[in-house]
Parts: C-alpha cells; sequence; structure tokens
C-alpha cells in the first residue's frame, strides 16, 4: 500500500520519541502513534509530507519532488512551524493539545496528546436517535473549542466525524489541525479542502471567502448527520438548486425541537454570506439568549479544576429574574454521573454536566437527567434512589450565603456596583471576570471587601497594587 509505503518504519526514533504504528494519513502529512521513551507515555506524533510536492528519501528525509515544488515546499514546512507554534498555545478541553513541534529528516514534527476513545461515527452507532441534551452535551464544548481557534485567527478547514472523537469520559475533542490556516488581512488564496458534504462551497477553490462560517457549514453539516443519519449533500450540488431537505423537515421536531434544527439549516445555507458569520452567532441561535453565559460559567468551571463543590443557578420562583447560587457536592454529582453511566454510558458525563446549572439540589439534578433512561421502571429507580438518599442523607445542596443566611447578593449590592466591577477585571482576566464577581459579592460585606476578593484574580502584583488602589478610592467616593 503507498501509505504504508510513504511512512516511518516501525521503531524508527526521532529524539525520545519512538513510531509504533501509522495512525492516518491525508494530503498534508501522516500521523503516528509512537511512545514518549522518556516519560513512557502515547502521543500522535504528525510529520509535515504534502504529497503533492514531497516523498519519502531512501534515508527517510522528505525530499521535493522536483526542483518547481522546491518553494512550495518550503513554503508550507513554515506555515506548519507557524500553525504548530498557534496550536501550542491553545489551552482548551475540547482541543487536541499540542505539546512539542520540532525540526528533522528536512521537515517538521508535532507531538500532540494522543486521545483514547472512539471516533464520532462509531460512539454515535450504538445509541441512535440521539437524545436533544445528548447533542447539545456534544455541541456546547466542541463551539468553546472552535471559538478559542478562531479567536486565535486561524480556521479549522476540516471538521467532519472522523476529526471528532469521543474520549473514554464523554467529552468530545476536535482533532486534525493539518488542513487548518492562519485567516490574515485583505484577499488570501488558500489550497482547497473538500470533504464531501461537510466541506462549503467556499472551500472547493483557492480563492473562495473563507472565515468562520465557513467552519460553522462544517460544524452544521455534523449536527445535521447527527439528528438525520445522513451525510449532507455536497455543497456544490447546493449551489444553484438544493435539493437537500432541510433538519426542520428530516429530523424529529418532537425531540430535537424547532430551534435547534433551524439552527443546523442557518449554518449550512449554501452561501456564505446567509450563514451565521461567527460562533457566538451560532450558539445563540442553537442553545437560546443564555448561551454565552452559560459559556462563560463553563470555562469558569475548567478554571476551578477538583473544586469539591459544583455552583449552579437557577431562577427564583415566583418570576423574579435573579439567580441565587447552589453549591452541589461534586462527589454527590459524581454519584450521579456514574449511576446514569450504568444506563446510557459514557454519555452520561456530558448530560449531567448540561443540567448541573439549573440544579436546585441533586434530587432535582437526577430528575432532570433521568430522562435519558429509556427504561421507564429503570427510571423511575434511578429518580427513587436520588430522592430517597436526599432525604435520609445530609443536604447536598446549600445556597451559597454562608452559615449565617447573609442576604442574596442582589440586595447587598446594585446591579450597577456589581457591573463595575465586571468592567474593571475584565481588562485583566477577560469575560470570566463575571463569573468571579458573583461569586465573590456573595463573600463580601461591602464593596471594598468585593475588590479585594476579586484582585486575587491578577496575577501580575504591581497590577494588583494599582487595582486595589483605584477600585477602592473610587468606591470610597460613591
Amino acid at each position: 500500500m503507498s501509505e504504508a509505503s510513504n511512512a516511518l518504519p516501525h521503531g524508527y526514533a526521532l529524539h525520545e520519541y519512538r513510531v509504533e504504528s501509522v495512525l492516518g494519513a491525508g494530503g498534508f502529512g501522516m500521523t503516528y502513534l509512537a511512545t514518549d521513551t522518556n516519560l513512557r507515555l502515547m502521543v500522535a506524533l504528525k510529520e509535515y509530507l504534502p504529497s503533492d510536492y514531497a516523498s519519502r528519501g531512501g534515508d527517510n528525509t522528505v525530499q521535493p519532488k522536483t526542483t518547481a515544488t522546491t518553494e512550495s515546499l518550503q513554503w508550507g514546512l513554515q506555515r506548519f512551524l507557524d500553525e504548530a507554534r498557534t496550536l501550542a498555545s491553545f489551552r482548551h478541553p475540547s482541543i487536541v493539545r499540542v505539546m512539542r513541534f520540532f525540526e528533522a529528516n528536512c521537515t517538521a514534527y508535532m507531538v500532540m496528546e494522543f486521545v483514547e476513545g472512539q471516533p464520532l461515527h462509531e460512539w454515535i452507532a450504538a445509541r441512535r436517535p440521539l437524545s436533544r441534551a445528548a447533542l447539545l452535551g456534544i455541541a456546547a464544548p466542541l463551539l468553546d473549542g472552535l471559538e478559542v481557534v478562531h479567536e486565535a485567527g486561524f480556521l479549522h478547514r476540516d471538521i467532519k466525524p472522523a476529526n471528532i472523537f469521543i474520549r473514554h469520559d464523554g467529552s468530545p475533542v476536535l482533532l486534525d489541525f493539518g488542513s487548518a490556516r492562519q485567516l490574515m488581512s485583505g484577499k488570501q488564496e488558500m489550497t482547497a479542502v473538500v470533504s464531501p458534504g461537510y466541506a462549503p462551497f467556499e472551500q472547493c477553490y483557492s480563492h473562495g471567502k473563507q472565515g468562520p462560517w465557513s467552519d460553522l457549514y462544517a460544524f452544521g453539516g455534523v449536527l445535521y448527520w447527527m439528528v438525520t443519519g445522513n451525510r449532507p449533500v455536497e455543497a456544490a450540488a447546493r449551489v444553484r438548486q438544493d435539493i437537500m431537505p432541510a433538519a426542520v423537515q428530516a429530523a424529529d421536531q418532537r425531540v430535537y425541537g424547532t430551534e435547534v434544527l433551524a439552527a443546523i439549516d442557518w449554518a449550512l445555507k449554501p452561501h456564505e454570506d446567509e450563514r451565521p458569520q461567527s460562533v457566538p452567532d451560532f450558539r445563540q441561535a442553537l442553545f437560546g439568549a443564555g448561551a454565552q453565559s452559560d459559556r462563560i460559567e463553563r470555562t469558569a468551571r475548567l478554571a476551578e479544576g477538583d473544586a469539591p463543590t459544583i455552583v449552579s443557578e437557577r431562577t427564583r420562583a415566583g418570576g423574579d429574574t435573579g439567580l441565587i447560587g447552589v453549591v452541589l457536592d461534586r462527589e454527590q454529582v459524581k454519584r450521579v454521573e456514574a449511576e446514569l453511566a450504568r444506563h446510557i454510558g459514557p454519555i452520561a458525563a456530558v448530560v449531567v454536566r448540561s443540567a448541573v446549572r439549573n440544579a436546585a439540589s441533586i434530587g432535582a439534578l437526577a430528575a432532570s437527567v433521568a430522562g435519558e433512561i429509556g427504561d421507564e421502571k429503570e427510571r423511575a429507580a434511578f429518580g427513587r434512589k436520588f430522592a430517597a438518599a436526599e432525604k435520609s442523607g445530609p443536604p447536598t445542596g446549600r445556597t451559597q450565603t454562608g452559615p449565617q443566611q447573609e442576604a442574596p447578593v442582589s440586595q447587598k449590592f446594585s446591579a450597577d456596583t456589581l457591573h463595575r466591577a465586571e468592567t474593571a477585571l475584565a481588562q485583566y482576566i477577560g469575560a470570566i471576570a463575571r463569573v468571579v464577581v458573583k461569586r465573590a459579592a456573595a463573600q463580601s460585606r461591602d464593596e471594598a471587601e468585593l475588590y479585594l476578593l476579586i484582585a486575587d484574580e491578577i496575577k501580575d502584583p504591581a497590577e494588583k497594587k494599582a487595582f486595589i488602589r483605584k477600585a477602592i478610592s473610587v468606591s470610597g467616593r460613591r
């Protein structure tokens, strides 16, 4: 086979990495399963080897096919290294992590985490029809990761089921950035990348108007396939006359809802100007008006690591639009995940993660996810188990107001005060400032203490000192 003959041999050593086998090959290079012999860790090793311009020499170096392709090969090599630097700076659990890159064999290599799990198309085969909660539980973290890529000025350009993995814990990860390209100002020529059904029409030719909307077309194509079971019709066949059934017609509206299916159809518009232009646009259409605040809270939970508690939010009874912070014990949440996993598999972690935000207690959390269990008797038993545990055991949920049951945040601080604090802190830590301020406000007695608490998020000592001095002096004049 040509792929095997062009690959590095089993056991070949590159620095501390030993090649074990070929994971995959594409137009831009080869990916190997390798062992880091220092750390005794399996990694994915990606080699730059564009089949149009280069071939493997007898000494395993990568050489241009002809003198005419030398310049293109070198240009692509520099791009590969530039992209590796950028990808290595990404820190998001839904983006495959680049750990290192280096040059060798007249080419370059990227060392990436080896993701153990299943490709999305294999994982989903035994789980159709997919529930709405499972669909959105996969889509949300992937969109968060894709937004990180776009904010760095890059496009993925090859989003498809084969490039999405589901880890053993049920979390999704976006792989294979071999076709990724950096967006630059002005007109730009990009190589054509065509994965039938998932590539938008502008990717079928080098001067197409590519942007975030191009990745969102592919993302919409993946969601279309998830809800209908059918791969989208190739984009080129849809330009003059769109022959593809819309998701709102082809998928079950009772399961997914009209809004979700309409959002998928929007992303799959043949003309790029008619699609969502950014991840936030599409996220809001897919998840509703609260989508951005949900994303901020997911980011905050990631930053917390293994904190002993999980903070959820719920709307007060009686129509009050204020939010009450509720602290759920992490071990209890894990128990719900583990029990649910016995019925629906690893996706339980994603389903629970999506539901925990609106849960007022562990019992309420269990009741909200029980609907994912198909068998009626098992579903009822699951709900009874956690309802009984909550009645007989110690409280697993409590309002985040401290042992003295202090006044709610909304009574202690005005909306204007909290907004000023968020705006000031956001200059240092970005959008996550909203969550930080909300939690600090629940522990603070006055505005000065609030600013002292949130200042701890600022890492630079000089900036932290200036922030406290300025903030407290301003609050003292009010």
